[in-house]
Parts: structure tokens; C-alpha cells; sequence
């Protein structure tokens, strides 16, 4: 007989409604997320953390952006790269210029041409409305300095943790040099992204050594370089990373594989950001060697050059432009990776700043901005020392984490954060020049004779946007050419009725006291003297005893009728430097520009004037 199977039986449709909410979670598991929600946790809070550092280190980038303007009173930033930028307009893209690099003119071209709706209407603001197209291009500049502050975070973040890398970004963010020349259009600042950026791609190396990583890192060093030429020095912690990566055998070819990957697109971004390299091969081989020349010291030393050498002067520099707390940080967290055997990021890390301190420092010239493209690395050491520090002292002293992390995070940022504020707030006021001028506008009549020192452009002695009719270049005064001297450059007179071009390096060397003499003969009765020229001579008057002589004949023929100082009232002048005398980084400043004296003189044909 055969077994038939019953089916189980259906059971009868539920009546709950179709939405019927779930039974609750038990009460521990709600209690649990209830805390989770309540108490923030590091991966809550570093988000809110890194915005609120941008956020801070953008607003304090562009708390003063204006200072000078309308006029431009850096050389670099009137000669060079707005200049430059502009030029593009009415020419073709061929700069004719490779002292330093193109790509910051190019991205500013391009800025320009999309912010004041064409190129011929930037030409038009450049020549009507400098402030405008200044401010733009130092916004750019402040810009791209927040951003190499974001990527030296997430390279920190990928290299070292989290904690280490929000804190490098902290301390780089607020180092004083990077805000400073935030404020003007230079490549320095801007330079910092991609080197920014190509310790990122090095970061992705060091952990995995993934294609995209080799070529964000080799992009990274080819815009750098493209930017200004010493940004490539972060190939040295690629390479560093590549040989930590690749082990031996098969890992050692792949590594090289990527790696030569990498070299190609550094040297395709470097041509893409500066392709008349190619296209203009002489003229960018011209510019190198004049680089090279003029840092190397085939002129003469510079008046007012801090004695010592350029490693020392460097060494010195990293106690302000970038923070005595934090510079001991890197080296304890140099000696820190080396105590526990990270030889790989020993090496990625160390010797790119050691080398790059050595090279620059064997040079003639040495300014304090010049070391900024190491600054990302040496903030990622101290970092990383700071937040070892933390650890050991949570597992050895019982401190606990929060309360040491406060401790050190106030003790490597708040010195450069109250160095940078007042700075900022020195800057937002107006510059001496610019109170010089308008008192001269004031009283010195239009159409008189002036000699002006070489402390300001040649457009200051000009109406904005204005041609006058009191002078055949349209300027408000006749200016004596300070620019032209009868002085060779072994200091011996020329032959007579020659003249030639003297930089404003040789301003000082050139002084003589009959010039004061010729001023009076040719009625240039008012005299403009600027600290950031005097202060030369003074510094070094063994150097320069004819302008010690003649700046005595000046006094003493002739009565001061103006003086501006930038210092604070009661406090001690600062001494001439090529980086305090601009930068205004001493607590003494409460203006920018330099101490400026005008004169007039009461002998020859100036006693009836």
C-alpha cells in the first residue's frame, strides 16, 4: 500500500499591519547606543577636528592680505609672478624668464582670466586697480597653503596614525613663515602643495606600495619643482620609501618598476607646469645658471647678511619661522625612530631635511622662507615624537592620555600661535610707506623734485590708476634716478658722463657724500630714507663707509620734516635683517614697513624751495 505525505499545514495570515515596528532591542544593547551616541569618539571627533584646523589656518592666511596695496612694496612678489601672469595677455606663454620656475604664473593667469572675466579686463585691473589682482593672487596663495596643511594630515594619517597626523598638520599649520607668506604672491607658500601632496603618495608607498601611490608621489615632486625648484627635494623620501617597500627578488623589480612609473610622471607634471623647459631649452638653461650663481655667491655678499654660516643661520631660522618647541620635537622623534628600529621611516623622513639644510646652507644667500619645503616633513617627526610621548606616558607614568596631549599640544603650538596673531594684527594696519606717502601728498608739492631710497616701487611715486599732468611720465613727482651711479662696481668713479644700472643690493655700496651736493645743484630738496636701505650700511659700516659718510652730509644739511616708525611706543628698534626687517616677526613691531624719514635740504638752490 503506498504511503502518501501530508503536507505540514499552512499557518493563518498574521493580522499584525503590513509596518508593524520591531520588538525593541533589550535594554542593555539600547543603553550601550545611547552611549555611543553621547560620548564622542576619536573617529567622530577628527573630522570636526581637521575642519575646524583648516578653518583657522585659512581665516589667519587671509587676516591681513591686503597689507601695502595698492602697492606692492616685496620685490619678488612686484617683479615676478603677478607681473608675469599678467604679461601672459599680451604676449605668448613663453615667460623668457626661469630664475624661478613658471607654474605659479600660469595658475594665476588662468585665476585671473576666470576671476575678472577675461585676460584684457585683468590688464585693464593691473594697470587701474592693482589691489584687486593682488589680492587675488595672495588669496591663491593662501589657499594652496591650507591645502598643503590638509595634505600633510592625510599623509601624517596614512605614515604615522591619526593623532600624529592631525597634530603635524596643527603644528605645520600654525608654523609663522608659511602664514606670513601666505600673504603675498609668491611661490614659496604654494610650492608647499604638491610637496604636500607627494609626501602623501610616499605615505601610500611606505604602507602598500600601490601604483596610484607611486604616481600621486612622482606628481607631487614634478608640480613642486615646477613650482619653485628646491620642491623636488621630497624625492629623496620617495626613493626612501621604495627601498623600504621593496624587499628583494621579484618585490625589488616591481618596486622599481613603479618607481621609474613615477619618475616619468614627476617629469611629464614638470613639463606640463613648465613646458618651455623644452620648448625654450637655452633660455631655461640661462635661468638655472643664474639661480645657481646668484645663491652661490658669484656677487658680492648682500649688506645686512647675518653673520655665520647658512647652516646655522637655518638651524637658527627653524627657533621662530617654525617653532623652537616643535623643531625639538622632530629631533626627538628622529632619535625616537632610530631607538626603535623604524628604519624605514627613519629613512623617509630624516635625511630629505638634513641634506636639504646642508645644500642650501652651503650657499651665498639664505633667506628664511627658503627653508619652507621641509617644513611638512619635520612637523610629521614632531608628530610623531609627541604623540609617542603621550603613550609612554600613559603606559609608564599613569598620566593619563588627554591630560598630556593638552600639555604638549600647548606647548608646541601656542608660541607660534601668538607670534602668528600679533603679526597678522601688524599687518592689518597700515604700512609706513603708504602713511609716508600720503603725508608727502600732503605737503611735498606736486611737480617737486624727490629722491626716494630704493624701499619702494617705482609706481608709488604715481597715482593709482592716474596720469598727472605735472610730469611728462605723468608721476606726481620728479624722481632722481638712484637706480643709475657714476660708481663702478670696484667702487672707483667711471670716466666721465657714464652711468650704470646699480640693483638695489649695490644701493648702499655707491653712497657718496657729494650726491648730497648734486641734490641741492639740481633742487631734488626733498629726501626719502627708509631703514630698509639705511639699515644696511649701519649694520656693516666697515662695508659701507661711504654711505655712513653720506647719510651724516644729509643730516647735516638738511632738517627732518617727517618720521614714521613701526615700532611700539617705548620699545627697543629691531636691527636690520633680511628676514625681521620683512617678515615683522618681533613683538617690538606695531606697524609693518620700515622706520622712514623724509628731509629736506636748505643749501644751493633747495634754501629758496
Amino acid at each position: 500500500m503506498e504511503m502518501t505525505t501530508i503536507p505540514p499545514p499552512v499557518p493563518p495570515p498574521s493580522r499584525a499591519p503590513l509596518f508593524a515596528l520591531q520588538p525593541p532591542p533589550p535594554p542593555v544593547r539600547r543603553r550601550a547606543r545611547r552611549r555611543r551616541l553621547a560620548k564622542p569618539t576619536a573617529r567622530t571627533l577628527y573630522p570636526a577636528a581637521l575642519a575646524l584646523l583648516l578653518l583657522t589656518t585659512l581665516l589667519l592666511r587671509l587676516w591681513g592680505v591686503g597689507q601695502g596695496l595698492p602697492y606692492s612694496y616685496n620685490i619678488d612678489e612686484a617683479q615676478h609672478f603677478v607681473p608675469r601672469a599678467i604679461s601672459f595677455f599680451s604676449q605668448d606663454l613663453n615667460p623668457h624668464y626661469f630664475l624661478n620656475p613658471p607654474a605659479y604664473s600660469y595658475l594665476l593667469g588662468g585665476v585671473f582670466e576666470a576671476w575678472f572675466g577675461s585676460g584684457d579686463a585683468a590688464v585693464r585691473a593691473y594697470v587701474s586697480d592693482p589691489t584687486a589682482v593682488f589680492v587675488v593672487a595672495r588669496v591663491v596663495a593662501a589657499v594652496l597653503g591650507t591645502l598643503a596643511v590638509l595634505l600633510t594630515c592625510l599623509a601624517g594619517v596614512r605614515m604615522l596614525g591619526r593623532a600624529a597626523g592631525l597634530l603635524a598638520a596643527a603644528i605645520f599649520g600654525f608654523a609663522f613663515l608659511p602664514i606670513f607668506y601666505s600673504h603675498l604672491a609668491l611661490n614659496d607658500v604654494p610650492t608647499l602643495a604638491p610637496v604636500a601632496l607627494s609626501l602623501y603618495g610616499t605615505a601610500g608607498v611606505y604602507r602598500s606600495g600601490r601604483w596610484r601611490d607611486y604616481l600621486l608621489a612622482g606628481a607631487g615632486i614634478g608640480l613642486a619643482a615646477a613650482t619653485k625648484y628646491t620642491g623636488g627635494v621630497t624625492l629623496v623620501c620617495l626613493l626612501a620609501a621604495t627601498g623600504g617597500y621593496a624587499g628583494g627578488g621579484a618585490g625589488l623589480r616591481r618596486a622599481g618598476l613603479r618607481l621609474a612609473a613615477a619618475l616619468g610622471v614627476a617629469l611629464a607634471a614638470f613639463t606640463l607646469a613648465n613646458p618651455y623647459w623644452i620648448l625654450d631649452f637655452h633660455s631655461f638653461a640661462s635661468g638655472i645658471s643664474a639661480q645657481a650663481s646668484e645663491a652661490a655667491g658669484s656677487e658680492p655678499v648682500k649688506l645686512g647678511t647675518r653673520p655665520g654660516g647658512g647652516v646655522s643661520y637655518y638651524l637658527w631660522t627653524f627657533t621662530w619661522g617654525f617653532g623652537l618647541a616643535p623643531a625639538i620635537a622632530a629631533v626627538v622623534g628622529a632619535l625616537t625612530l632610530a631607538i626603535r628600529r623604524r628604519w624605514v621611516l627613519l629613512a623617509i623622513l630624516v635625511p630629505a631635511p638634513i641634506a636639504f639644510i646642508l645644500f642650501m646652507g652651503d650657499q651665498q644667500r639664505y633667506f628664511g622662507r627658503w627653508l619652507m619645503p621641509i617644513f611638512p616633513i619635520v612637523a610629521l617627526l614632531g608628530a610623531y615624537a609627541a604623540v609617542e610621548a603621550v603613550r609612554w606616558l600613559a603606559d609608564h607614568a599613569r598620566i593619563p592620555a588627554i591630560s598630556s596631549a593638552a600639555v604638549l599640544g600647548t606647548l608646541l603650538l601656542t608660541p607660534s600661535l601668538v607670534s602668528v596673531i600679533h603679526d597678522d594684527a601688524v599687518l592689518s594696519r597700515p604700512d609706513t610707506r603708504n602713511l609716508a606717502r600720503a603725508w608727502m601728498v600732503g605737503h611735498v608739492p606736486a611737480g617737486a623734485k624727490v629722491v626716494v631710497e630704493p624701499i619702494v616701487p617705482t609706481a608709488w611715486a604715481s597715482d593709482v590708476g592716474r596720469s598727472l599732468r605735472w610730469t611728462p611720465t605723468g608721476q606726481r613727482w620728479y624722481v632722481y634716478p638712484t637706480w643709475l651711479s657714476n660708481i663702478g662696481p670696484n667702487g672707483r668713479p667711471l670716466p666721465a658722463g657714464q652711468r650704470r644700472y646699480v640693483l638695489i643690493d649695490e644701493y648702499e655700496r655707491v653712497l657718496r657724500p657729494a650726491l648730497v651736493a648734486e641734490y641741492m645743484r639740481r633742487a631734488y630738496c626733498w629726501v626719502v630714507v627708509g631703514s630698509l636701505q639705511a639699515g644696511r650700511a649701519y649694520s656693516q659700516p666697515r662695508d659701507a663707509p661711504g654711505a655712513i659718510a653720506y647719510y651724516r652730509a644729509l643730516h647735516a644739511h638738511s632738517v627732518r620734516v617727517y618720521h614714521v616708525s613701526p615700532f611700539a611706543a617705548g620699545a627697543k628698534p629691531v636691527p636690520f635683517g633680511f628676514d625681521f626687517s620683512i617678515d615683522y616677526y618681533p613683538g617690538a613691531y606695531r606697524l609693518p614697513g620700515p622706520v622712514i624719514s623724509i628731509y629736506h635740504l636748505r643749501g644751493g638752490r633747495c634754501a629758496a624751495v
